[in-house]
């Protein structure tokens, strides 16, 4: 890997997408990296605020409703041009979600981390709260902080870095369509091509669950309706 493209897909929630945007750009990094955020149909008035602050910040933006007319989610696309421009650019693919606040170190570092690792497929960063304690979705790693943890299930795409050996060995175009989101699914993948994927409890991030799908909160406050909603309407195919 000579490079990081790191993305952020997002769909509105666009206060805490600034805020992870602003972390990501302050970030410190001793290598080139693109960010590129893919709008996936924000409203009208989100789209020009995020317009405004690429010009600003520098990152580049991608208008999803310029590419597709599928609806949100469109994450599936968004993976499969992620994956060609970095495997064009030998970089690897750094996903950060829009609910997620990143460390100076925290890109950098995961590179790095990766790249000491030979067999590495995913890379990714342990979630925590404002108060630093690790919190879903990497809940089971509570009492194994300050540790590199090998990962047998699967890594949240909350903030992960996609190694180029991973994103050459299997194409995205083979995932399957009526999905909505593909970390358990590539993380599995990533394993059954011979890789390891790896969980850094020392690079925490912070992370406000479900902040960019605040439908799902129902999942914990109210999970019997966020069941009915995820059957009966087809929402959040994992």
């Amino acid at each position: 890997m000579k490079c990081i493209h790191i993305i952020t897909p997002v769909k509105d929630s666009i206060e805490l997408t600034l805020q992870t945007v602003d972390a990501i750009m302050a970030s410190d990094f001793r290598i080139p990296f693109t960010y590129t955020i893919y709008n996936d149909f924000s409203t009208e008035e989100n789209t020009a605020r995020l317009r405004e602050a690429s010009l600003k910040l520098g990152f580049e933006l991608v208008n999803l409703s310029d590419v597709t007319n599928h609806p949100s989610p469109n994450y599936l696309q968004i993976l499969q041009m992620s994956q060609e421009r970095a495997i064009a650019e030998e970089a690897g693919l750094l996903i950060v979600e829009s609910d997620v606040v990143v460390k100076k170190d925290t890109l950098q570092s995961l590179f790095d981390g990766a790249l000491e690792r030979k067999d590495c497929g995913i890379a990714a960063a342990v979630t925590v709260d404002e108060k630093g304690d690790i919190n879903y979705p990497y809940l089971f790693a509570k009492g194994r902080e300050n540790q590199v943890l090998p990962e047998k299930k699967h890594c949240s795409f909350c903030c992960s870095l996609l190694t180029l050996d991973l994103l050459r060995s299997f194409d995205f175009h083979q995932l399957d369509m009526e999905k909505n989101w593909y970390d358990v699914t590539i993380s599995h993948q990533s394993l059954k091509e011979g890789f390891q994927n790896y969980l850094f409890t020392t690079l925490p991030v912070w992370h406000r669950p479900h902040g960019s799908r605040p439908w799902k909160q129902l999942k914990y406050k109210n999970p019997l309706k966020y069941y009915w909603l995820k059957y009966t309407k087809g929402l959040d195919k994992i």
